[in-house]
């Protein structure tokens, strides 16, 4: 059973930046593709950004230029660099891990509020 633990989140001012980690319990090269996703307070998850096991990265339209996704594969860690901070990224941030079986976290909270 692949575990993921994220952390790195908090209380953050509007245009402030925050780094993201999703730590887990095997190899992250063995999935197809590791990501982040979030969720907002009566809204459904959403997709943030991912990166396959071959290095090819992708964002969501809302955060193509203030996050980056990147992972330290002998960690065994995908990170999420959030910069440029805007009220409407408050969220819950789960990591995910997708192969033939899809694993998540359990959430880092990210509030963006002056």
């Amino acid at each position: 059973q692949v575990q993921l633990v994220e952390s790195g989140g908090g209380l953050v001012q509007p245009g402030g930046s925050l780094r993201l980690s999703c730590a887990a319990s095997g190899s992250i090269f063995s999935f197809d593709v590791m990501a982040w996703y979030r969720q907002a307070p009566g809204k459904q998850r959403d997709f943030v950004a991912y990166i396959t096991s071959g290095g090819t990265r992708n964002y969501a339209d809302s955060v193509k230029g203030r996050f980056s996704i990147s992972r330290d594969i002998a960690k065994n860690m995908v990170y999420l660099q959030m910069n440029s901070l805007k009220p409407e990224d408050t969220a819950v941030y789960y990591c995910n891990a997708a192969s033939n079986n899809n694993y998540w976290g359990q959430g880092t909270q990210v509030t963006v509020s002056s």
